[in-house]
């Protein structure tokens, strides 16, 4: 198993304000073709607090910071 520490710098999506973090990354797909892998992280920004999700390739290269989605349920009528 291959381990890589990977610095990643990128701007929050819901403040702006520019964002520092290193990562640790663990797993058998680092091996192969690592420029096709991309991985994902939710990182809370410093400065509002709110949640990035970050995909990156394993050199450290950031693809996309979006707001992560969240799935919420919807309560359903009841029959009676």
């Amino acid at each position: 198993m291959m381990e890589l520490k990977v610095n990643l710098d990128f701007t929050c999506c819901h403040c702006g304000q520019p964002v520092g973090v290193t990562v640790q990354c663990t797993g058998m797909l680092l091996y192969s073709a690592p420029e096709q892998n991309l991985a994902q992280v939710h990182v809370p920004c410093p400065g509002c607090g709110q949640a990035n999700q970050l995909s990156f390739e394993p050199n450290g290269q950031v693809k996309a910071v979006d707001a992560p989605t969240m799935l919420r349920l919807i309560p359903e009528p009841s029959m009676n």
